[in-house]
């Protein structure tokens, strides 16, 4: 049986499950829902500005499409990442659609992820394999969407309310829980994206975990200035964090500054400016500006709003890790070379 499932490609590991797959699934949610969402924000915008009108109106049009082929876009990137064959990862287009519609993006990852290694160990097993594969593929999604899409859907999305019920209820101790965690799942091999739309993060939790995210992309950008330039600066800071994560796992006093600065301004976006995003936003951090993006379309973009997004998402992460990392620094905790990266 190992043999027959090493050959398949069929390895069972939290690894693969629940850290790759997981990762590719973000993929496919920033290719349709995320991607979909800016889309229709600056349709808006420009909408509301009464500037470039038959622009605004395609651009709607366009990310509401987007929006709407998230299961199958999920379906199709957990399928590839999981190396599937071709059949099966076109099948996988019928799965991520069944589960979005039955159980939302939990559902719709999890009919992928079952019915890919279902259909993985059928491939090419037969003379009518065009037929066996997808018949199997698709069943073995719609299947799951339908049995255990829904429960499993169901306790994740309350944990999620309760998250953000607690964070209501104790908006000092949840913002920085919330900060802290959901910045270190950022810069950690874990999509923090994925975690927030599958447990939907909105309100004052995901404006709390939009500033963790942030803190430790910006506060690592501007830590590690010395060695990486402007390159790293850029790629650190509207890329992603996790770019570090091999610095971390050789000196792991790198990640303190920007955690520090997560729980320092976690609590200031629940507390003071009581900032709010939409579960799209709440794991995206300052990556391609979508965390702003997607602040200023739950908050609006008056000049208060705007001033908060400023002051939480990259001067105050900027600073707060500066001040850490230097007195780090001086203390031989972190030495130069510590934080330099390849991509720079």
């Amino acid at each position: 049986m190992k043999e027959f499932l090493h050959r398949k490609g069929v390895r069972p590991s939290l690894q693969i499950y629940l850290i790759d797959a997981l990762s590719y699934m973000a993929l496919g949610l920033f290719s349709s829902l995320i991607i979909g969402l800016i889309m229709q924000t600056a349709g808006r915008l420009l909408s509301d500005l009464n500037v470039l009108t038959g622009a605004a109106g395609f651009l709607e049009t366009m990310g509401g499409t987007a929006m709407s082929l998230m299961g199958p876009a999920i379906g199709v990137a957990v399928a590839y990442g999981l190396k599937a064959p071709r059949l099966v990862i076109f099948a996988a287009v019928v799965s991520g659609a069944a589960g979005a519609e039955l159980a939302g993006p939990a559902g719709s990852f999890i009919a992928a992820l079952l019915s890919t290694e279902i259909g993985k160990l059928v491939s090419q097993e037969t003379k009518v394999d065009i037929i066996v594969t997808p018949f199997v593929t698709i069943a073995a999604g719609v299947g799951t969407a339908t049995l255990i899409g829904p429960p499993i859907a169901a306790f994740l999305t309350g944990f999620g309310q309760f998250i953000m019920w607690a964070t209501q209820q104790q908006p000092f101790i949840m913002g920085v829980l919330v900060a802290v965690f959901m910045g270190l799942a950022l810069t950690a091999p874990i999509s923090s994206a994925a975690i927030a739309i599958i447990l939907g993060l909105e309100g004052l939790a995901a404006g709390a975990a939009t500033v963790g995210c942030a803190a430790q992309m910006i506060g690592f950008a501007v830590s590690s200035y010395r060695e990486n330039k402007w390159s790293g600066l850029v790629s650190l800071g509207i890329g992603t964090s996790m770019l570090q994560i091999a610095n971390v796992v050789r000196n792991p006093w790198i990640i303190l500054p920007p955690t520090l600065a997560a729980a320092i301004l976690g609590p200031v976006s629940t507390l003071v400016f009581q900032m709010e995003n939409s579960p799209a936003g709440a794991g995206m951090g300052t990556s391609g500006l979508v965390g702003q993006i997607m602040t200023i379309n739950m908050m609006g973009s008056s000049s208060g709003v705007l001033f908060a997004i400023l002051l939480l998402h990259f001067i105050g992460p900027a600073v707060l890790s500066l001040i850490f990392s230097e007195w780090m620094r001086k203390t031989g905790k972190i030495r130069f070379g510590d934080m330099k990266i390849e991509q720079s």
